[in-house]
């Protein structure tokens, strides 16, 4: 199978690209527009592979689009613009990517008969729980410009499959985390801050819950929807390991050898989410399994930045 796989040079999309050719025999087209967050080097180890090919490319961009999708079997859809404190300050990417973007692609994947079209989304788009674990069938109730972005563009997706028989099939995956994630988000944040000697900003009174799955299990699972996911239908995709933002600021501050002196408290983000939470069941019918546990998993991407400075530095120079 010839894959079609957008947002490719980003954090999961890179990922998934390694996970596509490290086990399967499918040969993979990575797509991306290399914004800020695409980066080139995120694939440069795949370069001399000959079942990969790289296309800079916008998805909004019908023509683009047009010119690279045909001839693949499948597309899978992970390019979006997905920080929320960004999107606060600057929605309009936002819909353009995220809304525009997924409908361009729909559309252009239809009329070229895909086999296959998986849309990759987020738990985000349920809103906040206080208590039990959302379901693939619960209603959506971003409260975010990100959130509302993509809770859109799922329902765009699952239009082009009710409306024109598009193939789609839907994971929405807990907080990632794990190597090449750009380090404006939490987790390589704060190390490479503590790294650098640098305070950690926690938000709040710190008290803010999410499900922490490294990107590894997150991409077996994407894979595994792909193949054998049933069309029409969405996949929760989380790791159950769920611990407030301070929670997690002490663990990275216990592996990077720093204490609490280092914490540095801010006013709490507009709209913050308390307490995200998704039922699994589903995939985990499917044979997903979390293969790494979460101690392990942030002990290896804390040696990961210690190891890759040459990656992030650069990176956070322009943040």
């Amino acid at each position: 199978m010839k894959l079609f796989v957008t947002g490719a040079a980003g954090f999961i999309g890179s990922n998934y690209v390694r996970h596509v050719l490290d086990t399967t025999d499918d040969d993979v087209t990575a797509f991306d527009a290399l914004t800020y967050a695409g980066n080139r080097a995120n694939l440069v180890d795949l370069e001399n592979n000959p079942r990969f090919s790289f296309i800079h490319g916008d998805i909004c961009d019908r023509s683009a689009v047009e010119a690279s999708l045909p001839g693949h079997q499948a597309v899978v859809h992970f390019a979006a613009e997905s920080h929320v404190d960004r999107s606060i300050t600057d929605p309009d990417a936002f819909i353009r990517t995220n809304c525009d973007g997924t409908n361009v692609l729909c559309d252009v994947a239809r009329k070229a008969d895909v086999e296959r079209f998986l849309h990759i989304s987020t738990d985000e788009v349920y809103g906040s729980i206080d208590e039990g674990s959302f379901t693939e069938e619960d209603s959506l109730n971003p409260r975010s410009p990100y959130s509302a972005s993509k809770a859109g563009s799922d329902l765009i997706a699952l239009s082009h499959y009710i409306t024109h028989g598009l193939p789609v099939v839907v994971t929405r995956s807990s907080n990632n985390y794990g190597p090449y994630q750009f380090p404006e988000k939490l987790i390589p944040l704060f190390i490479s801050n503590l790294l650098d000697g640098k305070k950690v900003p926690i938000y709040g009174d710190g008290k803010n819950v999410r499900d922490w799955c490294h990107v590894a299990d997150n991409c077996a699972g994407v894979d595994l929807v792909l193949r054998q996911g049933t069309t029409g239908d969405i996949y929760n995709i989380g790791a159950g390991n769920e611990f407030t933002n301070l929670e997690l600021t002490h663990a990275l501050l216990e592996l990077t050898r720093c204490d609490e002196s280092m914490i540095t408290w801010v006013d709490d983000r507009l709209g913050h989410d308390r307490r995200y939470s998704i039922d699994i069941s589903k995939a985990s019918a499917l044979g997903w399994v979390q293969q790494h546990s979460f101690e392990d998993g942030l002990a290896d991407t804390v040696r990961w930045y210690t190891d890759n400075r040459p990656w992030w530095g650069p990176l956070k120079a322009r943040l």
